[in-house]
């Protein structure tokens, strides 16, 4: 049965994979040096707090050559109006709207698409890794869902949440300090550390 999780361990261990353990600063440093290590033509950036199914990442095996650059479904492991909505924005509006996708959408892409190192910053490396895909076409948004922690909201509440997730988007658009809006997304958190 190729939709088994068996069948996930028989591709990994068909192929060369590797765990890098390497003490770096910022997720964007650790993707650039995933990025590096990696050999394949298609590339996956999966999320710390976010579970794809077996099923989702064998049909990107079998189909990624027909695919250009994209990420999974959106949706939290929890229930509530508020994460609802957050997540079909971010599956259906966001998107199309301004071909952005966030890196709980475990972003996947054509490796000859990512022709530049992703900026090391603290916080939006996945507006930024859109950014250069962005170039190649609109991302496609797989419906096999990416299930991923709402411990933000959980930890915060909601309103406070969702509110400052659009400060911050402002301030990225502003040219805020990036270390300073980190400081203030991670307060208490240390999530992205």
């Amino acid at each position: 049965d190729t939709n088994s999780p068996v069948s996930v361990l028989d591709q990994i261990n068909r192929n060369d994979f590797n765990i890098i353990q390497e003490s770096l600063e910022t997720r964007a440093e650790r993707l650039n040096l995933g990025f590096q290590k990696s050999k394949g033509e298609m590339v996956i950036f999966h999320h710390p707090r976010s579970l794809l199914s077996p099923e989702a990442l064998l049909y990107l095996v079998a189909n990624g050559q027909s695919l250009s650059w994209g990420g999974f479904t959106h949706k939290f492991d929890k229930d509530h109006p508020g994460l609802q909505w957050t997540s079909f924005y971010s599956n259906y509006l966001r998107p199309k709207l301004s071909n952005i996708l966030y890196l709980d959408h475990c972003i996947f892409f054509k490796r000859k698409l990512l022709t530049k190192l992703i900026p090391e910053i603290p916080i939006f490396e996945d507006t930024e890794i859109s950014k250069i895909l962005m170039k190649h076409g609109k991302p496609t948004v797989l419906p096999f869902e990416s299930i991923t922690s709402a411990i933000r909201f959980e930890k915060n509440g909601f309103i406070k949440q969702a509110l400052m997730n659009q400060v911050m988007k402002v301030g990225y658009h502003l040219g805020t300090s990036r270390n300073r809006m980190n400081k203030t997304y991670e307060k208490d958190l240390n999530l992205n550390g």
